[in-house]
Parts: C-alpha cells; structure tokens; sequence
C-alpha cells in the first residue's frame, strides 16, 4: 500500500513532463517505520510496524532491568525505547514463522521506509539505505556509522538482512518505475528538514512541528553525549563531510 501510494504520487507530479528532463529524485520518509520483505519476490513477510507502534515496550524495560541502556545508548545515541526499529525487526523475527533462519541465508532484506521503496523503485537492484535513517534503527555504531555486531547480536538480527549504508547525497540506482529517473537524495523526516532551513554549522537548530515537536541542533563533527536524555543521531553525510546532531522531541 505504501509502494502503490508512493508511485501513483510519482506519476501524478509527471504528469506531462518526459523522464528524460528530471535530473533525479529524492526520498525523504519517517525514520523507525520498519518493513521486512522477501529479497527475491519484493512481498513483505509483514505489515510494516509504524514509529508510534509500542508492542515492545515490554521488551525494552526488560532490556534496561538488566543494565543494558547505557551501553546501547554510547554505541547507537539512542534510548531503549520501542520507538526506534530494532526491537520491531526483532518482533518481526519471533512473530513469523521460519523468518530468523531465512534472515541468516540472506533470503529477507530488512529497511526503513526510504529502503522499501528504493527496493521497489529499482525493482530490487538497490538495497539501501542513508547514514540518518540507519541511526535510528539502534543497530548503528553511531562513531563509525557502520552496522554494530554487538546490537545485531544483542536483538537477534542477521547482517545478512541489513541493508547499505550510503551517504546522503549519492548514486542509490535508477527508478525503472519512473522510465530511469536516477535516485539522489535519501535523508530521513526531521534530519530532511534541517538540511532543508540550511541547518550545516554546529549550533544551528531547526524545530518542526507535526504529531510532535522535534528540536534537532547541528553539532558538526562531534557525537554529542547528552545529561538530559536527549539523542544523539547522524545529522546527515555528505563525502568527506559528516555532521552529527542532537535531538530533543
């Protein structure tokens, strides 16, 4: 339903306009929404478990009863909370039958909502995904911004199953959907945003307003650590330039 809506948008806004004269596309989606579908087939082995989704909550305070939110948060920024789309992934797994050993032969492709239709967009020739949107999974060594062993292992996830980790301005393949219109651009809701008001110096803040209120405030270079139980997250990467942000909602 996603993908069908996504794409009959696509085609209402080129209505008229030839493929051949659009330089590219960009995708722009809510973070944690999480999907898992079949690599081969593209069919989703589940619904998609939306952001506002608490189903894990109880999963989470198991995990903090046993001390594990302070490593969690140094390596990912995050919080253990069921917000974020590690403990979806991980529900997805236990829930459907077979789905874990199907992770681990690299028959399932798990993503964000910007992956799902990058998948669909270049029938299945790109999974992918940016550095904002993989922050917000909780399996993201946030230093590094490369899957984290520890985390996959910690909820049960197979690498197998992640997809790649891209800049957020770079090649994420072609939309044979669209007559090959190149996609270019992938950066998650609130990290969009910000780049979008021009938020590139450390100190710089953009506020939106939405189901919530969410402050995110560039802090350059520099992982922030925050005393208040705020988050640390990619703000967004671009080459050689990496900018990361702490976010309050």
């Amino acid at each position: 339903e996603i993908w069908q809506a996504a794409l009959a948008c696509c085609h209402a806004v080129l209505e008229g306009i030839a493929a051949k004269d659009v330089a590219s596309i960009g995708i722009t989606n809510q973070r944690e929404t999480s999907a898992v579908w079949e690599r081969a087939s593209a069919k989703p082995i589940h619904n998609a478990i939306v952001w506002q989704d608490r189903r894990t909550a109880e999963r989470c305070r198991e995990l903090k009863a046993r001390g594990l939110e302070e490593k969690v948060t140094a390596k990912t920024g995050l919080l253990l909370d069921p917000y974020f789309s590690a403990t979806k992934l991980e529900w997805v797994l236990d829930h459907v039958s077979g789905s874990r050993a199907r992770a681990e032969k690299g028959e399932l492709c798990f993503g964000t909502i910007d992956s799902w239709l990058i998948y669909k967009f270049t029938n299945g020739k790109v999974h992918a995904t940016d550095v904002t949107n993989a922050s917000r999974t909780m399996l993201l060594d946030l230093k590094t911004l490369a899957w984290d062993g520890e985390m996959c292992a910690l909820f049960g996830v197979s690498k197998a199953m992640l997809p790649e980790v891209r800049d957020c301005a770079g090649d994420f393949g072609v939309a044979e959907a669209l007559d090959g219109i190149a996609i270019r651009g992938v950066a998650g809701d609130q990290q969009a945003a910000a780049f979008g008001q021009a938020c590139f110096k450390p100190g710089d803040v953009k506020s939106t307003y939405g189901t919530g209120c969410f402050a995110l405030v560039n802090t350059g270079a520099a992982v922030p650590a925050s005393s208040n139980r705020l988050l640390a997250t990619s703000g967004y990467r671009i080459g050689s330039q990496t900018a990361y942000a702490i976010e309050g909602s």
